[in-house]
């Protein structure tokens, strides 16, 4: 696929990007925190806190490790650092026990110095907010053995004296006891020096110091949830975009020139851009209301292909503004004008809008045109002509309506254009059709082309039996309307009828739509060209002075325009 043809499916499937990156977007803000809540960026640290030379028996890692893990040390570390978030610097670090006498601190951080700030201010907090509560344990154990030795101080003075009063053969017999009693006092009172020496420093310290990596880190940890919902949108957008590729593969809808003409085995003579909403809701032609819009350029190119590969009657057949009104039935009964029947396989196809700006840029061609409005389940050819309802071709085909088309014939916006409207239909819309013939033989008289918008080809019967009264059909279809399936099978259809086909108007294509099979599309033979001969001048289009004999048509698929589909004797009465 070209570049310029995924830029088409991108903004053919918009919505959908749209509604993945909104999903991604709304995934991304409930699964993260606000603000900095997480602070998880690329700098990891790690401090060691262990106990000081000689504290080791009275601190152990499991008791620094429950008091590192409170509330008083993220709070004293917290004011340190003039950070009012305490929930967010308990995101940021994590305490474990690396073994009975060693425990590790570690914090992360967008930089080196908030990871290092934020791992000694954790530090500091332990190992200061510990050594004060050692420290005022030991003042209380202290007070304790104080107590506790001044009562042995006595016992060892009772004994002291006892020993000394006693005879020398009672004496033995006390030694031991002074003894025991000396030797407890001695035990306290080092316990006591001990725990005067330990509350007067602290009882933990930091060991080595403090190491700090980098660790690499990546959106996904970014403290921004700015980043991180804008990298959300990212994979939303691609995720979109990759949907939307698939999708495209998926579908099998008729988008491209390519792709239209192998489905419905003709040429495609016209190719209209797709147009914008506002230029849709116009309520005249396109090539009337905006001249020199891309679109109108293209139904003018339509036009032009149409008459250079359509029936010859069409390129023939022109009013001429010398001629009296007798003068000018006489000629129009001696050369009847063509009728292109205008037909779509589904509704929606742009038919009616075909219709009104082909017959405008006829007009513009100093032709007289006849629009017969034969779509009678949805009559809308009125409103882009600004003509009001009223009795038209419904009517005349029941036989409940005055039998001239003078008193049905109503002129248009455009000028040059003339409109039978659709009518109020009453009856099946299928048995309005078995008149067609006469009609037509009628109306061939007041125009010089004779256009009729039908009914869609596979949703109503009518549109049918409209074909062989056609000297050539035009098929309209909106890109993205149509299947292959059903493009193959409107053209078994009008393969059947052996009717003339100008081709294909392709409508709302976007961008390029591909190079064309030259061997077997591109062909004179194929597009219903006339055999190879010197360029004709625009003059020869538009405005031709005289009959020319329709040379021999190849045949591909459905009969391609050229030859009349019904025999008509030379001037047979209309």
């Amino acid at each position: 696929m070209e570049p310029a043809n995924h830029f088409s499916v991108l903004r053919r499937y918009w919505r959908l990007l749209v509604g993945c990156t909104l999903a991604a977007l709304v995934v991304g803000f409930l699964l993260t925190p606000a603000g900095n809540a997480v602070d998880n960026g690329k700098w990891q640290c790690k401090v060691a806190i262990t106990p000081v030379a000689g504290a080791g028996d009275t601190v152990r890692a499991d008791q620094v490790l429950s008091y590192a893990s409170g509330s008083d040390v993220t709070t004293a570390a917290a004011k340190k650092l003039h950070v009012t978030d305490v929930q967010g610097l308990v995101a940021r670090r994590t305490v474990a026990a690396a073994s009975t006498q060693m425990l590790v601190f570690t914090t992360t951080g967008p930089t080196q110095q908030s990871c290092t700030e934020l791992a000694a201010a954790f530090s500091e907090a332990t190992i200061n907010g510990y050594s004060q509560e050692a420290a005022k344990s030991a003042n209380d154990s202290i007070k304790r053995l104080q107590a506790q030795a001044a009562g042995q101080q006595d016992q060892v003075n009772q004994l002291q004296h006892d020993f000394n009063k006693a005879s020398g053969a009672d004496q033995p017999k006390l030694q031991p006891q002074l003894t025991a009693a000396v030797n407890a006092l001695t035990s306290t009172l080092t316990k006591i020096s001990t725990l005067q020496n330990y509350s007067q420093t602290d009882a933990i310290q930091q060991w080595g110091s403090i190491d700090a990596r980098e660790t690499g880190g990546s959106l996904l940890s970014s403290p921004s949830r700015g980043v991180r919902l804008g990298l959300a949108v990212v994979l939303g957008l691609a995720l979109g975009v990759v949907a939307a590729l698939m999708l495209s593969r998926m579908d099998t809808r008729l988008r491209t020139r390519n792709g239209a003409e192998e489905a419905f085995n003709l040429p495609v003579i016209g190719e209209i851009p797709q147009l914008s909403r506002r230029l849709r809701r116009l309520r005249e032609p396109l090539v009337v209301a905006r001249p020199s819009d891309p679109g109108a350029e293209a139904y003018r190119s339509l036009r032009s292909t149409l008459l250079l590969t359509g029936p010859s009657t069409l390129s023939a057949q022109l009013s001429d503004g010398t001629l009296n009104p007798a003068e000018l039935i006489s000629r129009r009964l001696a050369n009847p004008a063509p009728v292109i029947l205008v037909m779509s396989g589904r509704s929606g196809d742009g038919r009616t809008t075909t219709v009104a700006n082909l017959a405008a840029a006829l007009a513009e061609t100093g032709r007289a045109v006849l629009v017969l409005d034969c779509d009678f389940r949805q009559p809308q050819a009125h409103v882009h002509f600004g003509v009001g309802d009223g009795p038209g071709m419904a009517e005349l085909l029941s036989g409940e309506q005055l039998p001239e088309l003078d008193d049905l014939i109503r002129g248009t916006n455009v000028d040059g254009v003339s409109l039978i409207t659709g009518g109020n239909t009453t009856a099946y819309p299928a048995a309005l059709v078995l008149r067609a013939g006469e009609v037509l033989r009628r109306a061939r008289r007041h125009a010089d082309v004779v256009l009729i918008d039908s009914s869609p080809l596979l949703h109503a019967n009518d549109a049918y039996d409209l074909v062989q009264h056609a000297d050539a059909i035009l098929v309209t279809v909106m890109a993205g309307n149509v299947t292959p399936e059903q493009a193959d099978r409107v053209s078994e259809l009008l393969s059947r009828t052996g009717v003339p086909v100008a081709g294909v108007a392709l409508l709302g294509t976007v961008g390029p739509s591909g190079r064309r099979n030259r061997d077997a599309l591109r062909s004179p033979a194929a597009l219903g060209a006339r055999p190879a001969s010197p360029a004709l001048p625009r003059q020869a289009l538009d405005e031709p002075k005289g009959r020319k004999s329709a040379p021999s048509w190849a045949r591909r698929g459905p009969v391609l325009a050229g030859e009349p589909a019904v025999a008509r004797s030379e001037g047979e009465e209309l």
